[in-house]
């Protein structure tokens, strides 16, 4: 950000929000065609330092990094008719924005004005000129040749929910074994599981080259099912093994921990707190797991494919191209098989859904 920015932005006087996600908005006016407007939108974020996440004709998305590199608001601007609405919304879970979210719509709002006085006319017919030549592509090069197709394997579903299993086993017996030696922290371990889950079964799904996320999403399920549901039973065998003490059944065991409740410090929350904490520890892991899971197999549709196939097909997609004819295209330049074109669209889709990933609130 320029000192001029900077300057500026000190003496914004600052309007406070309390809500459940604090957000501020405004709305000014501008003599600029919905065809520039948007590319002077990204050259004032570029301005400012924020990071584009999203653009499409009509608007355009940012989110600022604050301390420790972690995003803490998303600017979101929107064109329509001459009117500018700027609204910026709070990312950290607060209820109180400090007003920091009016800072960031009146900051925009004035370097956008200034970045907008640096165009003439004449460059606003130049800049009109190179967005239409970008939509349409007009300056992309059609390549002699594309990469070839990797050898790639059927889509093999066993894979991933053979290793899921495995998985979710051996993390149960870890969860256990750390309960017993009483070393186990609530949320801080359910955000752990989520995250070894994702990791690992992004390994499997790329041994099975399977990207179906329906199924994969049961599969999460399943296996945070198994991961605690085992944790029980391997807790249960530890206690057995370290401790002389007369054989009781496993259904004897669980008896007696509702009969005990969850005790927090001092305060025993009975059977009610135990549910709700088991209740809870399924929620995290799914939500963090979800999370996980779609970043995953986003990045992994992504890699398989080179960017240059990518590229071709979307160029003649752009160029209004229905999918058999793109899949013809693609069959010239060695990409016949139909396994590879259907691995190409899905490239193409995973971009849009990395694009809206980044989005996220």
């Amino acid at each position: 950000m320029t000192q001029e920015l900077k300057d500026y932005e000190s003496t914004i006087k600052k309007k406070h929000r309390v809500h459940w996600t604090p957000k501020f908005e405004d709305e000014f006016r501008t003599g600029l065609s919905k065809t520039v407007f948007i590319p002077i939108v990204v050259k004032t974020f570029e301005k400012l330092a924020w990071d584009l996440v999203f653009q499409d004709e009509n608007s355009a998305e940012a989110k600022r990094k604050g301390s420790w590199n972690i995003w803490t608001e998303k600017i979101s601007v929107t064109y329509e008719y001459g009117r500018v609405r700027v609204v910026s919304i709070s990312l950290g879970n607060e209820m109180w924005d400090n007003g920091r979210n009016s800072k960031r719509v009146r900051l925009f709002k004035y370097a956008f004005q200034q970045t907008e006085k640096e165009f003439d006319k004449k460059a606003l017919a130049e800049l009109e000129d190179e967005v239409e030549k970008a939509n349409n592509w007009d300056d992309y090069e059609i390549p002699k040749s594309l990469p070839r197709p990797k050898r790639q394997k059927n889509p093999q579903l066993w894979i991933p929910i053979l290793g899921g299993i495995i998985t979710a086993l051996v993390l149960g017996f870890i969860i256990a074994f750390l309960s017993v030696l009483g070393v186990y922290i609530i949320f801080l371990f359910e955000i752990g599981v989520a995250i070894a889950m994702g990791f690992i079964l992004k390994q499997f799904i790329k041994a099975g080259n399977y990207t179906f996320y329906d199924h994969l999403h049961y599969l999460l399920i399943g296996m945070i099912l198994i991961t605690y549901t085992s944790n029980q039973y391997f807790q249960y065998q530890l206690i057995l093994n370290e401790n002389n003490i007369q054989v009781f059944s496993f259904w004897e065991l669980m008896k007696a921990r509702f009969e005990a409740g969850l005790t927090l410090k001092s305060l025993n929350t009975g059977w009610i707190g135990l549910l709700i904490s088991w209740v809870l520890q399924l929620v995290i892991t799914y939500f963090v797991g979800v999370l996980r899971l779609s970043s995953g197999l986003i990045s992994y549709s992504i890699e398989r494919i080179p960017g240059e196939v990518v590229d071709f097909a979307y160029y003649h997609f752009v160029k209004d191209k229905t999918e058999n004819q793109v899949r013809e295209e693609l069959a010239k330049m060695g990409w016949n098989k139909t396994q590879n074109q259907d691995e190409v669209f899905k490239s193409i889709c995973a971009l849009h859904g990395a694009t809206e990933f980044r989005r996220m609130e």
